[in-house]
């Protein structure tokens, strides 16, 4: 059964734990002031805990590991990016380009495949997941992208191979067994143009996965998501799982581009452009700073509309990425000076909340099911 793709359908599309599914009807995690203009009737309590790349504020990303560590942290669901090898397996990297991820610089044996390409529009000088096999990607170990940020991951350098997609399917089973509960997995598709240029479709090898693992349904645990646009539109007519479309605050989707379309992600999340989007997609994945926006002096400034726009053509708002690194936090909740430590990431987390998010990406599931819960109790 099609999901619902509008405010005005019989069921509404609703987050659970785990999950998402279509219920009964349900008002959107929207919380305005009662008796303001669209005010939801009642505040649902499904509210979603994504582990972003797994608990990356605490393991390496991309590893068995951190997807282990989120789903234990109380996370409803992992998120594996995706890209291909040279032999068509679907593995688990945040870009083709691995470098940055793994110890691939280390291996003399591949030291010939160093080269330098260009992925939708950016050049990158490395090595890459589609020009090895599976089997020389697995002698590689997976190390801390980020180690001056996060210097409590790199005693774990070296100590993770990089998962497959399959191996992540396996591990969301057996998790999900052990702790009683659907652990949820929503996998992005990255690059989808630049892999069909090579002959390497990601599309038809995610759909597979899934539906190996009876994950294709209406209700599974799944989700599938892309910042790309065409590939949610083939796939939402392949899988009965919630789609979820990513955005960015500038530039444009990458297949539009390279089909010479002129739309930017500032016509994709305008009113009409969202009323596009919830025909194909069920959910609004944008960058977190298009929700609320940093103020001219870094701390975080008003709500913009996109909540109530999207939740208007019934697309649920789950925005990117919650970090909880002073970094990356607005500048009134950092704590002390050092870049690296961590702030208030549960005060940033509440405001989102209380804008009217569905959902976070977090790289720290633990601070994001801690503030879902002081919200909701909050809002008792």
């Amino acid at each position: 059964m099609p999901l619902p793709r509008t405010a005005a359908a019989a069921t509404a599309v609703v987050l659970t734990a785990g999950s998402l599914v279509a219920s009964a009807p349900a008002a959107l995690a929207a919380p305005a002031a009662p008796g303001a203009p669209g005010a939801p009737a009642a505040l649902t309590d499904e509210l979603l805990v994504v582990g972003h790349r797994g608990a990356s504020a605490y393991r390496p990303e991309h590893t068995l590991a951190a997807y282990e560590l989120a789903a234990r942290m109380g996370a409803d669901m992992i998120e594996p990016d995706l890209v291909m090898t040279a032999d068509g397996v679907l593995v688990d990297r945040h870009e083709p380009e691995i470098s940055g991820t793994t110890d691939v610089a280390d291996h003399p044996e591949l030291a010939d495949r160093k080269t330098t390409k260009t992925i939708d529009g950016t050049s990158y000088t490395g090595w890459f997941t589609e020009d090895l096999t599976l089997a020389e990607l697995k002698t590689l170990r997976a190390v801390e992208r980020v180690p001056e940020l996060r210097q409590r991951n790199t005693p774990y350098d070296g100590a993770y191979e990089v998962p497959t997609f399959e191996e992540v399917l396996q591990l969301r089973e057996r998790l999900s067994a052990e702790l009683g509960r659907e652990v949820g997995v929503i996998p992005e598709i990255k690059h989808g143009t630049y892999f069909d240029s090579l002959g390497l479709s990601m599309e038809e090898a995610v759909v597979a996965a899934l539906r190996e693992h009876g994950l294709d349904g209406a209700g599974a645990p799944a989700a599938v998501q892309s910042f790309e646009t065409a590939n949610l539109r083939e796939l939402d007519g392949e899988v009965d799982v919630p789609l979820v479309q990513l955005t960015s605050p500038t530039g444009a989707p990458a297949d539009l581009v390279a089909a010479g379309d002129p739309r930017t992600w500032a016509d994709v999340v305008s009113p009409a452009g969202l009323a596009d989007v919830a025909g194909y997609a069920d959910v609004l994945g944008p960058d977190k700073a298009q929700v609320i926006p940093l103020a001219a002096d870094a701390t975080l400034g008003e709500p913009t509309s996109l909540v109530t726009d999207a939740h208007a053509v019934g697309l649920l708002v789950v925005p990117y990425t919650f970090r909880p690194e002073n970094e990356y936090l607005p500048a009134e909740l950092d704590l002390g000076t050092d870049p690296a430590a961590h702030g208030l990431a549960d005060a940033e987390l509440a405001a989102f909340w209380r804008a009217g998010v569905d959902g976070v990406f977090t790289d720290a599931p633990d601070t994001g099911v801690e503030s879902r819960a002081a919200f909701l109790a909050e809002r008792a």
